[in-house]
Formats: C-alpha cells, sequence, structure tokens
C-alpha cells in the first residue's frame, strides 16, 4: 500500500462546497477588514493615515490578515479539489 496517511480521505460534496465556502467568505471578509486598520489612526505614528512610518498596530493586522488569506485560499482550493474528485466517483452498486 501507498500513498500515506490521507489516501483514503474522501469528503461529500456538501463538505466540499463547505470548504469552498470558507474559502470565498475569507475573500470576501479579510480584504474589508484591511482597509478598516489600514485607515486607523492607530496604524499610523503621526495618526495620519498613509504617513509611514506604520506602528505595530498595522504590522501584526498585516500579518494576521495574510496568513487568513493564505489559509482560505488554501482551504479553498482544498474544497474544490474534492468537489471535483467527488464527481468523478462513481455510485457503489448495491449488489
Amino acid at each position: 500500500m501507498g500513498g500515506g496517511i490521507l489516501a483514503a480521505m474522501v469528503l461529500s460534496r456538501r463538505w466540499a462546497l463547505f470548504l469552498v465556502g470558507v474559502g470565498i467568505w475569507t475573500w470576501v471578509i479579510w480584504p474589508r477588514f484591511a482597509i478598516a486598520i489600514w485607515n486607523d489612526p492607530r496604524a499610523w505614528t503621526s495618526g495620519a493615515v498613509g504617513d509611514f512610518p506604520a506602528t505595530g498596530f498595522l504590522w501584526v493586522h498585516a500579518l494576521l490578515i495574510g496568513a487568513s488569506l493564505t489559509l482560505g485560499t488554501i482551504v479553498g482550493l482544498l474544497g474544490l479539489r474534492a468537489w471535483r474528485a467527488a464527481g468523478r466517483r462513481t455510485p457503489k452498486s448495491a449488489a
């Protein structure tokens, strides 16, 4: 046997759709949050938006947003792969 520990993992189309939805939700929510952080005076040393240098407030949130978008993308792509794989499976006959 080969293929590793996850070789036999199977997701239903419902779970695959849920994962795709999580990926989409991530891309709807986090960019809006990024704009809010950018426009927050706490993100800038002088308090004026876009006036560098930025504070740790902006950098920590930028890291959080980047990580969340990365994970959301991965989850969404896994859901898409699971959806496509579920469509290729043939139902087992009741023999």
